[in-house]
Order: structure tokens, then sequence, then C-alpha cells
């Protein structure tokens, strides 16, 4: 499957399986692109919390976990609501699925790297005033 049909061809045959069924045909990758981000970040933070603070600690895998879990409910929450645009509309909605699907990707890889850019700004901040 090439990127250009990844993120931007929709389903043509529309009906509530098929369009879960091409959400659910993304999962992986998303998992794997979110999971990818997440496991850079939590090196990064580790690493900076290490050098500037001298504490090495990631956050806890309890949280890391729940976040996995919340990315992944939030992920199921993009078919019921290209289900609901449908219904409400009462038409077919070919773009919305694939719109959904790159604004929520995109969402979930910025959240994913806030605490990096936070720890950063912190971390400088603590060189700077100490």
């Amino acid at each position: 499957m090439t990127l250009s049909r990844f993120l931007f061809e929709p389903t043509l045959v529309r009906s509530p399986g098929r369009v879960v069924q091409w959400w659910e045909s993304r999962r992986l990758v998303y998992n794997a692109i979110v999971g990818t981000i997440g496991l850079g970040t939590w090196a990064y933070t580790s690493a900076l919390d290490y050098f500037v603070w001298s504490k090495g600690s990631g956050p806890p895998w309890q949280v890391v976990v729940v976040y996995g879990v919340a990315a992944n409910l939030c992920y199921t929450l993009g078919w019921v609501a290209e289900i609901a645009v449908e219904r409400w509309l009462g038409r077919p909605a070919y773009g919305v699925g694939p719109a959904l699907f790159r604004y929520g990707l995109v969402f979930s890889v910025g959240l994913t790297l806030i605490p990096a850019v936070v720890l950063t700004f912190l971390g400088i901040a603590t060189l700077i005033f100490r």
C-alpha cells in the first residue's frame, strides 16, 4: 500500500462494516507510529532527566499503558464519527474518514511529543537559573 493510498484513499464501498474495516486496517500502523514516537519521547526525556536533574527515571510504566489505551479509544472514535457523519448527512462522505485519520495521527504524534518539549524548556531553565 502506498503512502498516498494509506492516507488519502477512502473506502468506496460504504457500509458501517466496511468503514470499520478501513479504520482497523490502519490501526497497527497508527500504533506503530505513535508507539515509536512515544518510545523516542520516553528515551529522550529519561536521558534529559538523567543529565539535567541526575535522576534518570522516566514516566511510570502505568502512565505509558494508560496513554496507549486512551490513544486507541480515541482512534476508535474515528470510525464512530465517520459513521455518525454519514448518518447525519444521509449520504456517503468519502473524504471524512481519511481526513479524520490524518488529523488524528498528527494530533496523536504532537500530543506524544509534548513531554519532550516541556522537559526541554524546563531543562534549559534549570541550567540557566541554577
